[in-house]
């Protein structure tokens, strides 16, 4: 299991595709300094105008939905009409609903995609989207059959579409959906999501528990099994938080935790995370075994 890190020492700056953060500093070597101040400070190799509101859970226990987030909500959504996105559960009207219910109070006025009478016009032609929880692969399945991802991709990296997602909303920002905690209970076409942000998210984290009885994996064994696979930081948040990608800049609202191959470390809310915008991830590297030379034919 990879050793606790510093989040400077995240930052491998000896080779130009760093494992956690591709970013070098002024610095000559790891550990000069905080490293993540000089990457801030840098000058930036391209502009993210994305507008992202990405939570790791809807609600939190004993409060209504989206209640914990509601200031940056209505922030993003300004004045505008959101398109809700319920493709992730099997009951869309009833999602539908609720989550009117919910933001309603806010002042936000929300139309559902699936009552459209062109779902993939309504989710490509938003002003901002709002992609609900439940399973993910569920959902990655229903992006590629109405044909939106890569369009929808498109519009939230240009700034054209605001973008709020929320568990498997927020787990298909990133490259890949291999650390979303759901069950397969479909077969997308392929695990390859918007891929808004270059590094992946575990959602719903919660740490290990050393007295516990339990002798499956933890969380923590998962995402390192997928390190072993993938040079890809993973950022894993608890429930209650999220993270904000505006004006070029990331920041936790908070806590998390920062999962790389050499290491983790703990995040805290307003933490500027904005150097994991410009990570170079690294897929599918693990060990595998090589087969034997064949026998010559006689």
């Amino acid at each position: 299991m990879p050793s606790r890190m510093s989040i400077e020492s995240a930052i491998d700056v000896t080779r130009p595709t760093a494992s956690v953060l591709s970013v070098r500093g002024d610095a000559s070597e790891p550990g000069h300094g905080s490293l993540w101040a000089t990457a801030v400070r840098s000058p930036r190799d391209r502009t993210v105008p994305m507008d992202l509101l990405l939570l790791s859970n809807s609600t939190n226990h004993g409060s209504t939905m989206f209640a914990h987030a509601a200031d940056d909500l209505v922030e993003l959504v300004a004045d505008d009409v959101v398109t809700f996105v319920p493709f992730a559960l099997a009951d869309w009207d009833d999602y539908a609903e609720r989550v009117d219910a919910a933001v309603s109070t806010l002042g936000i006025r929300v139309i559902a995609a699936h009552r459209a009478s062109e779902p993939d016009r309504a989710i490509r032609e938003a002003d901002v989207v709002l992609v609900g929880g439940g399973n993910t692969f569920r959902l990655l399945d229903s992006l590629q059959q109405l044909g939106v991802v890569d369009d929808l991709a498109a519009r939230v990296r240009s700034g054209a579409t605001r973008y709020i997602g929320s568990s498997a909303g927020t787990n298909i920002v990133c490259p890949s959906i291999r650390t979303t905690n759901d069950m397969p209970i479909c077969r997308p076409a392929s695990f390859d999501a918007l891929g808004l942000v270059p590094f992946q998210v575990n959602l719903h984290y919660v740490d290990p528990d050393p007295h516990s009885t339990f002798m499956g994996e933890t969380r923590d064994e998962r995402i390192n099994e997928f390190l072993e696979e993938n040079d890809c930081p993973v950022l894993a948040m608890y429930e209650g938080s999220w993270l904000r990608v505006h004006d070029d800049r990331a920041t936790m609202r908070g806590p998390g935790r920062l999962f790389a191959r050499h290491g983790s470390d703990d995040l805290r809310a307003g933490d500027d995370v904005t150097p994991l915008l410009r990570t170079s991830p690294t897929f599918d590297d693990g060990r595998r075994p090589r087969r034997g030379a064949l026998p010559p034919v006689d």
